[in-house]
């Protein structure tokens, strides 16, 4: 099967809606501009027109609205933030609105369009545009919460979404968009709240979100040196999410880890581990959360450099509740603002 990265998957799905249902249009902030959203829109305009491939002005708020209206309205739009953070300027319209209208008229008005959102960490992007904020939208009834992780899942996924008809958070991960994965050519569905095992395991499970599921894989090779054996669960989609998949996995191993790409306290690791001990699960150690610390992302590499988790904290926490030593590979070298060597942009 063909290869294609995580960002060309993404214009691939985008073309393929716009040229299935003249319904479907893109609009944000730089969305025509040449660089096309790190690759993600490139192209697009050229093929559909300014007509359905809109620049958007810096007004976060008034242009969600716009969205919404047209969603309204009959169209399915896709709309981008090119910062999750930039959004937090449009959370009445998300929150207030767009989650409303189908609750609020008794299932007779529907707002069908995705919202596109960069999260992550990169070259001293700092407190105000690195922010990982998943856990607020998925807090809110009426929205769907969707963090892929290879390009195969993130075209399928995006064409799930696009189709769907509830508004969807789609948070992309900046370290993804220049990994490679296979991704057939035709339109295909990836379900929205279905989990994927992404390496089996007996004697640990680590449920990971979005780019922490690369680290959990890394993770777990590191494990097998040991003889140590992880089960990664890619989490996919975080409302609704795959409570069947997640508990199979624990109930199987009898520990668990949660990774998540943003802060423990009152997040989505939080809401894993109180559902498995709500399910009664019987477990051989307590649950474990990798995560951020409870402070702002950093803007410094020196507190970087201590603040973002990697495969190497999953590895020796898993392998301290497994009870075997561990020590960090010989000759390891992890970068500190790249997710590897081979790692060229975006910024």
């Amino acid at each position: 099967m063909r290869e294609l990265k995580f960002a060309q998957a993404i214009n691939e799905a985008t073309d393929l809606c716009m040229a299935a249902d003249p319904r479907v249009q893109i609009m944000g902030l730089g969305v025509p501009d040449p660089t096309g959203i790190f690759g993600t829109t490139t192209g697009l305009e050229l093929k559909y027109g300014s007509g359905r491939v809109s620049d958007l002005p810096t007004s976060e708020n008034g242009m969600t609205g716009v969205a919404i209206g047209c969603a309204l309205a009959g169209m399915r739009p896709i709309l981008t933030h090119q910062r999750v953070d930039f959004a937090v300027l449009s959370l009445e319209q998300i929150v207030n609105q767009a989650a409303k209208w189908h609750y609020m008229f008794g299932g007779q008005m529907r707002v069908p369009f995705v919202i596109r959102m960069l999260i992550g960490r990169g070259w001293g992007q700092g407190p105000q545009h690195s922010q990982s904020l998943q856990s607020w939208f998925a807090h809110v009834p009426g929205l769907k919460v969707v963090m892929p992780t290879t390009p195969h899942d993130v075209k399928g996924l995006l064409i799930a979404s696009i189709e769907d008809d509830s508004p969807v958070i789609f948070l992309e991960h900046r370290w993804l968009y220049n990994i490679s994965g296979p991704v057939p050519e035709e339109m295909y569905r990836v379900p929205l709240g279905t989990a994927r095992v992404m390496r089996e395991g007996k004697d640990i499970t680590i449920v990971a979100t979005s780019y922490m599921a690369l680290e959990a894989f890394r993770a777990t090779e590191m494990l097998a040196e040991q003889g140590v054996s992880a089960e990664v669960i890619d989490v996919r989609s975080l409302r609704p999410w795959d409570k069947t998949t997640v508990m199979a996995s624990v109930s199987k191993t009898g520990r668990v880890i949660v990774t998540d790409t943003s802060w423990a306290a009152v997040g989505f690791s939080a809401e894993v581990v109180a559902c498995i001990a709500e399910q009664g699960l019987s477990l051989r150690t307590s649950p474990q959360r990798v995560c951020l610390p409870d402070n702002p992302t950093p803007t410094s590499a020196a507190l970087a450099a201590h603040y973002y988790p990697r495969a190497v904290d999953l590895a020796t926490t898993a392998a301290s509740m497994v009870g075997v030593p561990f020590s960090v590979p010989s000759g390891e070298d992890i970068p500190l603002d790249v997710p590897d060597k081979s790692f060229t942009g975006p910024f």
